[in-house]
């Protein structure tokens, strides 16, 4: 599977998290009972789906690898493997954070990094 995956959040949710040393998602997240993050592949998708014309979101890159066990590739959209976190995110399984910008069109820019990844 994938080494890094990747979570969409919005900036204050997100503050609150490093305030707290851990994510527990955001309320769909709970809802669903796991925190939803996308490959580089899908982060796109998911951005265009269910943060349509949202700012002030942050992406978060996580190291897959650190997650261990609570982390379950299952499908979802189009019977495509996402993969989904049974556990609160410890913030020491994150590599980075970036804003998530809306360009012109409305549209998020992703980083260049996701980019060249999704791409290969």
């Amino acid at each position: 599977m994938q080494h890094l995956i990747y979570k969409i959040a919005p900036k204050p949710l997100w503050c609150e998290a490093e305030a707290a040393g851990v994510f527990d998602g955001a309320p769909v997240d709970q809802a669903d009972g796991f925190i939803h993050f996308s490959s580089a592949e899908q982060v796109g998708e998911t951005a265009a789906q269910h943060f349509a014309g949202q700012a002030d979101l942050l992406i978060v890159a996580v190291d897959a690898e650190r997650l261990g066990p609570s982390l379950k590739w299952e499908p979802s959209r189009g019977g495509a493997l996402f993969p989904h976190l049974y556990v609160p995110l410890p913030l020491s399984s994150v590599l980075w954070v970036k804003d998530l910008p809306l360009g012109e069109d409305g549209r998020h820019r992703l980083p260049e990094e996701i980019r060249a990844e999704g791409s290969t």
